[in-house]
């Protein structure tokens, strides 16, 4: 999404509603199709609701049509060249609008719109709906053509009212836990302590479990060192598509988890093994969410329809890719990621140990801490010994640095202990989630954790479907 780096305190009233839809009037539904489209700067994502029967529709030409465009969706993987249907986020067994069936999860670059509008125009799907939702800054960009070519009114809905109303309905309505966070494994007598306290954020175990629940705290006073965290890491992709290479010797179609013990494996960098841990999000608030698309926009949100916009950088995810395609060579996220999961930083970052000589210890600066990112490129031999692989690596530091930093600086100017990463720069990104859980961490003295979601970048979209629910018969 397009963001700017300055911050705007203005409070915003959201219509969202918190883990339910039982504000939609199931005796005036839209017509289905149901779609929630969230057209970003450099991805659109589309949630679908795929019903598990088509009964009701009415005249034998419209469930045909309906039919056609389910089989289509739902029996495809990837769409073209660059539409991808993310199988493992599905979501079965969903109750929208007294319906049944499955929430499916579709992206593709937004570059390819003129594509999804033939797509739409060949599915006859105007034939069924005369207008469709969509959230984001394409949802004016593109308005004209959905209307010109495939006569589809767009229905635009306001895209951070759809990320909370997404983050709270997914969160609710996900039969596993959708968030967690990441941290270095510990010896079996620590597994249950962190920083004096009980962990008590475990998974969901039942319905039953109480609402409320206590979070690790700590001091916020914290060291004012504006780098964040051990910059030398390997970590392999995760959530690569099966056309990807292996990274790191892990298959590109594997998660990244060891599932059985739920724990990161093929770790480089860091002493010891990351988990992951489930978190209980029910009763959050108040909570940080740093969304990071194209660029970053920064969220306090005090309940389900209450936040405001607290500040955001244009530095984003658009900026990794953008800086890395004239840097390498390459051409897509997933390569540029690729590149940077086996570059090394520091032979292109300036680090505190080639200022001080070590370690900066009278304010806890670790000597492999980045002073200066690209320092080391003013040097002509430095130059010509970085790889491309080298320079996306410090390319991704560089960027995930400055979003954690200014989250941080957020959470303690807020007085806010959650902080919720999501967005379409976290998939197959695994190095970037790992530096902040651990920039976090560090720099907080504990205070502070880096939390993420399973669904990242789509949570625009699934609020934007949540609205377009509500509107009855759109004309």
């Amino acid at each position: 999404m397009a963001s700017s780096s300055a911050a705007d305190p203005a409070s915003r009233e959201s219509s969202t509603s918190q883990n339910s839809d039982s504000d939609v009037d199931v005796d005036t539904l839209p017509s289905m199709p149901w779609f929630g489209m969230d057209i970003g700067g450099t991805l659109t994502k589309l949630v679908y609701f795929e019903p598990w029967d088509v009964e009701g529709v009415e005249g034998n030409e419209e469930e045909e049509t309906l039919r056609t465009i389910r089989k289509y969706l739902t029996g495809n993987v990837a769409y073209g060249k660059t539409g991808i249907r993310d199988v493992h986020l599905e979501m079965p067994k969903q109750v929208l609008g007294g319906r049944k069936g499955s929430l499916h999860f579709i992206r593709f670059p937004t570059s390819e719109m003129a594509a999804f509008i033939e797509l739409a125009r060949a599915k006859h799907f105007s034939s069924l709906a005369s207008a469709i939702c969509a959230t984001g800054g394409g949802a004016f960009k593109f308005e004209s053509e959905f209307q010109d070519q495939v006569s589809l009114r767009l229905h635009k809905y306001d895209e951070l009212d759809c990320l909370i109303r997404g983050i709270h309905f997914i969160d609710g309505h996900n039969h596993s836990s959708e968030c967690y966070y990441l941290t270095k494994q510990r010896s079996p007598s620590q597994s249950h302590l962190h920083n004096g306290h009980a962990d008590s954020n475990q998974s969901r175990a039942s319905s039953d479990l109480p609402k409320d629940h206590s979070v690790e705290s700590g001091s916020h006073s914290v060291d004012d060192g504006s780098h964040l965290g051990s910059s030398g890491e390997q970590a392999e992709d995760s959530r690569t598509f099966s056309d990807q290479p292996a990274v790191n010797g892990i298959d590109a179609d594997s998660d990244g988890w060891d599932d059985e013990n739920d724990r990161w494996h093929g770790d480089h960098g860091f002493d010891g093994e990351w988990d992951k841990v489930p978190f209980d999000f029910r009763n959050p608030y108040p909570y940080l969410v740093v969304n990071v698309g194209s660029g970053v926009s920064i969220l306090a949100v005090y309940s389900p329809t209450k936040y405001k916009r607290v500040s955001g950088t244009s530095l984003g995810g658009g900026t990794f890719l953008g800086l890395c395609c004239l840097l390498t060579g390459c051409e897509t996220f997933e390569e540029a990621v690729e590149l940077a999961s086996r570059g090394d930083n520091h032979k292109v970052d300036r680090l505190v140990q080639d200022i001080y000589g070590g370690d900066y210890s009278r304010f806890n600066l670790k000597g492999d801490l980045v002073a200066s990112s690209f320092g080391h490129m003013m040097c002509e031999q430095r130059r010509k010994e970085a790889t491309k692989e080298d320079l996306a690596r410090a390319t991704l530091v560089t960027i995930t640095n400055n979003i954690g930093s200014i989250a941080r600086m957020c959470a303690v100017t807020e007085k806010i202990e959650r902080v919720v990463f999501v967005g379409n720069f976290l998939r197959v990104n695994t190095l970037s989630m790992k530096l902040l859980a651990y920039a976090m961490d560090y720099w907080s003295k504990g205070a502070l954790k880096a939390l993420f979601l399973e669904h990242e970048g789509y949570f625009g979209a699934t609020g934007c479907l949540m609205e377009y629910l509500k509107l009855g018969h759109p004309t």
